[in-house]
């Protein structure tokens, strides 16, 4: 699995557009009959309740400590061992941050075959990265790492102590808009997109008004993508 691992720690940054793209493949319903209409809006609560606490467990983690472990020529690499802001809760934290968001978009769009197909794949692809990085970081880190295993664990996150990790540090707002801007403009015309072409109904069945709406949120978020680059580019942000 390693192996597997190293193979899709490559490829991960592509992990994200793809499994996007997949949430548009035709699938039975997850909440309701044939056409799911009678309970699509269990369907947009819940998908967007878990989405938006993936996006903000990776805000917290990267306006707390970023983690430089980035990958050095393709490959698993790390600087220094990074343990405190949300790493001290749980290992994985922009991993555990990723999942929710796209589990969240795949029930926002009501699909079961994403929910129950596509999910436990990108499951199974994520712990092989997650398994190459361990095993980089524990022959890198040694002790130190294996101790660091025995205090916080790999996916599940422990909430106690939450208040206290971020009232003891700096939240760095800009370092998260500026390493998150990417990710969140597909992420939001992600979400935008599903609940006007998922959800006719919501525009009354309007094509021309679901249309215009798409476009201009699609534009709005362009135009926040573009000023988060030039802020970051200009070097008027540092991260």
């Amino acid at each position: 699995m390693i192996q597997i691992g190293n193979f899709f720690f490559r490829y991960r940054n592509f992990l994200f557009i793809v499994l996007y793209l997949l949430l548009f493949i035709p699938s039975p319903p997850l909440f309701g009959g044939k056409s799911g209409s009678g309970y699509y809006w269990i369907a947009i609560i819940l998908g967007l309740m878990i989405t938006v606490s993936g996006q903000l467990i990776r805000g917290g983690t990267i306006g707390l400590a970023y983690i430089v472990r980035g990958g050095k020529d393709k490959k698993v690499y790390a600087d220094g061992l990074v343990t405190e802001g949300i790493f001290s809760h749980v290992r994985n934290p922009l991993y555990v941050g990723n999942i929710l968001m796209l589990l969240g978009v795949g029930i926002l769009a009501n699909s079961l075959l994403y929910t129950f197909i596509v999910m436990p794949l990108f499951l199974l692809i994520y712990q092989c990265i997650v398994l190459a990085e361990e095993n980089f970081l524990k022959n890198k880190f040694g002790s130190d790492f294996d101790n660091y295993t025995k205090r916080v664990h790999r996916w599940i996150p422990n909430i106690s102590g939450l208040n206290e990790t971020f009232s003891a540090m700096e939240f760095k707002w800009k370092r998260w808009l500026i390493k998150e801007y990417n990710t969140q403009f597909i992420w939001l015309c992600g979400i935008v997109l599903i609940l006007l072409f998922k959800y006719p109904q919501l525009t009354n069945n309007d094509d021309n008004f679901r249309n215009v709406l798409a476009v201009f949120f699609v534009l709005i978020f362009a135009g926040y993508y573009f000023l988060i680059r030039y802020m970051k580019k200009s070097g008027r942000w540092i991260a």
